[in-house]
């Protein structure tokens, strides 16, 4: 997740951040443990034993998600401070192509070869914004929040767990699987499609049509998964 730069006083870069991994744990929680209930459903006569697998799935999926963000909010950590490194070390054995790339970057930008020459030589005189400078135009790298990877693990579990539990619901208050199955779809597809809405409305695409996106992906996933299930069960009678 690349950082934005912001004023001081602004949150764009947190809610931006929140709002990508609220997505990802929402958009995956709400179709993997419907599908697999789907397909449970097609397979068992009991609504316990959907229950225990979806939440079992719930869990067990929270953390593997709630890792993958961990996981990558340390890989961008590990990379920006991997290339700030390397440039301080050009800045030190190599400051004449250092400087050069500076000078190129300022006339790239607008300036002219004089204005961009006494740029370059007001700016190099401070090794650290020298590196900044560096790292943020000539490689396009922002420091990333140390502590955005713990927030984005939290964040994406807990989505994926709040979106999980939703599909699940239904079976905890009918009788059979079957039931359970009718009143989940149900209530999985409005979520799909209001969750669809407002995502699609917040990324400026066509909020109907990302509704109708999203709720056709989870009605698909269900789908496949429940006649795979009906099949094995058929072909296994």
């Amino acid at each position: 997740m690349t950082p934005i730069v912001e004023a001081p006083g602004e949150k764009h870069l947190t809610s931006s951040a929140m709002l990508q991994d609220i997505v990802i744990g929402l958009s995956d929680g709400l179709t993997v443990p419907f599908a697999l209930a789907a397909g449970l459903s097609g397979a068992v006569q009991s609504s316990s034993l959907v229950i225990t697998a979806g939440l079992a799935e719930v869990v067990a999926g929270s953390i593997a998600m709630g890792l993958g963000g961990y996981l990558a909010g340390r890989t961008e950590v590990d990379h920006y401070s991997s290339e700030l490194a390397r440039e301080h070390e050009e800045v030190r054995t190599v400051p004449d192509t250092e400087r050069r790339e500076v000078q190129e970057l300022l006339m790239e930008m607008g300036l002219s070869e004089a204005t961009a020459t006494q740029a370059t030589a007001e700016l190099v005189r401070d090794p650290e914004q020298w590196v900044k400078f560096m790292m943020k135009y000539e490689l396009g790298l922002e420091e990333p929040d140390p502590k955005q990877a713990f927030k984005s693990a939290f964040t994406i579990a807990g989505a994926y767990a709040v979106g999980g539990l939703i599909p699940l619901s239904a079976y905890f208050l009918t009788a059979t699987p079957h039931e359970g199955l009718l009143w989940s779809g149900a209530i999985t597809l409005v979520c799909l499609l209001v969750f669809g809405f407002f995502k699609s409305r917040m990324t400026g695409q066509a909020p109907v049509l990302g509704a109708i996106k999203m709720a056709a992906t989870g009605a698909a996933a269900a789908a496949a998964a429940f006649y795979v299930a009906r099949l094995v069960q058929g072909h296994g009678g």
